[in-house]
């Protein structure tokens, strides 16, 4: 069976029918706490005995939220799905609940959040479910909005399942633009069922203390650096998978008469993606007309 994002908008997908469903599932309720275990546990919150305040994004009925209630911290839980946030305000979760849709930004004061989790829910953004969806500008929106909301040095830990790896490379591309800096974390990289890779960020540049944690291996063992480099010798497959912050430089303004042949190539190029009809390059494109005919 094809996975939820593929068969429908995650709002029409979990009607009432499949949310309830959903919530009383023992294995989704299993395997929704193991997630979110293992999420919070990546977060590596200070052991302060301060409650955090953290956000749940695509909390759905609040599976993940009552782990985040059981260990003591306040949360705000975003979801698309009415239906799943009924089912939460019927199970009386801790958590405050908003109807939202993470594509367009979370719409937070600057600086207010201690962290983020996300289960399940950031490869929704890769699909465009409306003609007027561009995923990536979603994704540009949705990290843009998480990087402003939390506090420096907080960090996300966004738990998906990308279809393939130009998936996966567009979703960490959008986080590293947002100014996030981090990586993938892969547990289990080698069984097909049990793989779960965590996109996990920091806010704020690279440091020592942001360094990322190892993956799970066989038995829920820490992997260690030379199990990583036999997996990425063998078969391709990365346990951890770093990467650079990468917040694009400010571009330059053009004035009207400066937009050459490239520029005009790259619009044609835009145009085309967003399904307009547009004419084929050729050797007259770009060119300068005389000033007479």
């Amino acid at each position: 069976m094809p996975r939820p994002e593929f068969q429908a908008p995650p709002d029409v997908f979990y009607n009432e029918s499949e949310a309830r469903k959903y919530t009383t599932s023992s294995r989704i309720i299993e395997i929704q706490s193991r997630i979110s275990e293992r999420a919070l546990e990546l977060l590596a919150l200070p052991n302060d005995g301060v409650p955090k305040m953290l956000l749940d994004i695509g909390c759905g009925s609040g599976l993940s939220g009552e782990t985040l209630t059981e260990h003591g911290h306040h949360w705000i839980g975003y979801d698309i799905s009415k239906s799943m946030l009924d089912v939460a305000l019927e199970r009386e979760t801790e958590g405050d609940l908003l109807l939202a849709d993470m594509g367009q930004g979370l719409g937070l004061r600057p600086g207010v959040i201690d962290g983020a989790i996300s289960i399940s829910a950031v490869q929704w953004l890769c699909n465009a479910d409306k003609s007027s969806h561009d995923p990536r500008l979603r994704l540009k929106a949705f990290f843009g909005s998480l990087y402003r909301c939390l506090a420096r040095g907080a960090r996300a830990v966004l738990q998906f399942y990308a279809d393939n790896v130009k998936q996966s490379e567009m979703i960490v591309t959008a986080a590293m633009r947002a100014g996030f800096a981090g990586g993938v974390v892969v547990d289990w990289p080698h069984s097909s069922k049990a793989k779960k890779s965590y996109l996990v960020l920091t806010c704020g540049p690279p440091s020592v203390t942001t360094s990322l944690p190892k993956g799970k291996g066989e038995n829920g063992e820490m992997r260690s650096d030379d199990d990583d480099n036999e997996s990425s010798d063998e078969d391709g497959d990365r346990t951890v998978g770093i990467y650079e912050r990468n917040r694009p430089k400010k571009r330059q303004k053009t004035k009207k008469n400066g937009k050459g042949k490239d520029w005009l190539l790259r619009k044609k190029e835009q145009m085309r993606r967003r399904g307009h009809d547009v004419p084929a390059d050729t050797k007259y494109t770009a060119r300068k007309r005389k000033s007479y005919f």
